[in-house]
This record gives structure tokens, sequence and C-alpha cells, in this order.
């Protein structure tokens, strides 16, 4: 396998932000993975396991370890015997073009989540989600190396312990697990998922939309955001939403809708019992950020405000300092702290 020395890791986030990886190595084959991370353990080496660099922030001094970039490839797919699509997919596939595949092949539960950037082993990290659908809803298995056992293992969808936006494999277990592959089980012939407002608008003239159409239909939306990857298109220089939307208590969605005005609201989630989530972009606005907002080289996106972007050369301490600004924006005017979404890579 291929190590290379001091590789500027800038080139592989979709902000184009970050200083150099001391050691970098691309794993191809699940046995790369277990070379690569054994070299690291064997000299005492920090490792960063690094997929499409699409939900990042690298700091300007770079990661000093091992960066770890997952390129696994592979697709299989088979029946299961209620009649649902199986589709084991290598961690290193790009997601959006898996997706496509899957709409094209007419299996539903993934059409909401076209034009997401990354790869497929980076869904089950976050709990990838976007327009009325989770990558949680359908994944059956999540297959991993572990680097405490060194061995691969093995989750269940309950074993992953999905949440929004959570799963054990970012908290309390984080950098643990190598993810390697990523089981998904879909449903063949199945209706297309058509419940948010901006969805639902950009099908306003497709009466009966198949699985092809809302995913064209979410990637439309999504460019009309700058959330879609756009070659030459400044403000798809992002990590895409900056921030998560927060869940708070009822009783505090009502001070707020008492003392300002009442923001937009969607369910928590069953694990949020008694909670609301309200959208960070309008909590930002309403704090005084609004679109376009520059801050030297870092700024706002001029299509979304929950998108922070590099409008060139921007460093990633820029970034960081945008982000507080608003972040403390937003507490000081409605005492909700907003949480990062972007992984931090090679900060103290």
């Amino acid at each position: 396998m291929l190590m290379k020395e001091n590789e500027p890791l800038a080139r592989y986030t979709t902000l184009e932000i970050g200083g150099p990886a001391r050691w970098f190595a691309q794993a191809d084959t699940e046995d790369d993975v277990a070379e690569a991370t054994a070299w690291a353990r064997e000299r005492g080496v920090p490792l960063f396991v690094l997929g499409g660099g699409s939900n990042l922030l690298v700091a300007d001094a770079g990661f000093e370890g091992l960066t770890l970039h997952v390129q696994l490839r592979g697709i299989d797919v088979e029946a299961d015997d209620a009649g649902n699509c199986i589709y084991r997919v290598a961690a290193g596939e790009d997601w959006d073009a898996f997706v496509e595949r899957t709409v094209t092949d007419g299996c539903a539960g993934l059409e909401c989540l076209a034009g997401i950037p990354g790869t497929v082993g980076g869904t089950p990290v976050q709990n990838v989600g976007a327009y009325g659908q989770e990558v949680a809803s359908s994944i059956v298995q999540v297959r991993a190396f572990d680097l405490e056992q060194r061995a691969f293992v093995e989750f269940t969808k309950e074993e992953c312990g999905f949440a929004y936006r959570r799963s054990r494999f970012n908290t309390e277990e984080r950098g643990r697990y190598v993810v390697t592959r990523v089981d998904y089980r879909l449903t063949p012939g199945g209706a297309p998922t058509v419940r948010y407002a901006d969805l639902q608008r950009a099908l306003a003239e497709t009466p009966e939309p198949t699985l092809i159409d809302v995913a064209a239909a979410v990637r439309q939306v999504r460019r009309a955001k700058g959330m879609l990857l756009v070659e030459g298109d400044a403000d798809c220089r992002s990590a895409g939403s900056f921030f998560k939307n927060p869940v708070i208590s009822e009783d505090q969605y009502e001070k707020i809708a008492a003392s300002h005005a009442a923001p937009p609201r969607f369910p928590a989630g069953p694990e949020h019992g008694g909670c609301v989530k309200v959208p960070a972009a309008w909590l930002i606005e309403q704090a005084g950020f609004g679109k376009g907002c520059a801050a030297g080289h870092a700024g706002i996106s001029s299509k979304h405000t929950l998108a922070l972007i590099n409008r060139g050369n921007a460093t990633a301490a820029e970034m960081l300092a945008l982000a507080e600004r608003v972040s403390a924006a937003v507490d000081a005017r409605f005492g909700v702290r907003l949480e990062m979404e972007p992984v931090r890579v090679g900060f103290e």
C-alpha cells in the first residue's frame, strides 16, 4: 500500500480548506484498512479516516498523523424473504451515484437523499437525512473494522444507536470504527416520499411523481440552495449545512414565539419526547446574518444561510471565527446554542 507524506488535505474536501496530512494512505480493500491501521497503532500515530470530505473542516496546520482515505468499491444486490432489495454497498462508493442507481432500479427508500455529496461510508456515521428521509430507516447492517478489537464487526440497525444526525459512530464510540460496508433494505415499486413543502412545490406540476422524478426534484431544490456540488459555483465551496437544526423544548419554543416571531417547527422524533426541531437557518437570519454575508475570505452562501462558504483562500480559522460569531448571535437573541455539523480534524 502506497504511503505518502505531507499530502495536502484541502484537495480532498469540498470546503477546499486544510493543511497537509503527515502521512496519507488509500484503502482499496478491507485488508488495506487492517494494514494501515496496524501501521498507525504500532507507531503510536493518530488516525483519521477520510471519506468524501463533504462534511469536514481540516485545521490550517493539517493533521499530524495518518489520514486513511477509504475508497472500497462494489455494490451487490439480493432479495430478502419479503421481496425487498438488499443493497450491500462498499464504503467508498459515491453516495449520489448509488442513490441514482436505486431510483433507476425502481427501489424506494433513498430518493430524497439524492444530491448529497460524499461517500456511502459516511452515511451511517451522521445518520444522513434530508427532505423527510434518513438512512436509519433503510439501513439493515453496518460492517466496520474495530480498532480496539482489531477485527471486523457487524452492527444491526438497532445496534447503531441512530438518532437525529447521530449514531454510535460519532458519539460515545467516535474514532473506534472504520466503516467498510453498509447494507440497505429498499422497497421495489415503493411509492416515493414527498413530505417537505419545498419538494411538493418543485413537483407541483407532476401529480404522480416517480422515484426518478423525486430524486431529480431534490437535486433541483438542493442546487437552488447551493447544496449541490456544481463546478464553478462559489457557493459550493462549503461543508453543506454548517449547523444542525436545534431540538428545543416546547416551553422554549413558546418563549421564542412570544418574544419574537414563531419560527417554523418540525417533529423532533420519538427520541426527543416533548421537543420540537426548529430551522437553524431561520434563527441565523433573525440574528442578523443574511445570505451573502461576508467575513473576510469566509462567508455565508448567497443561496442558503445554513451554509458557510470559502469565498476564496479562506482559512479554517476564519471559518471557525465566523461560525462562532453566528452561534453567539443566535444564543444571545434566542437562548439557543447552535451545534456545528462538520467534523473538525487537526484541532486541539
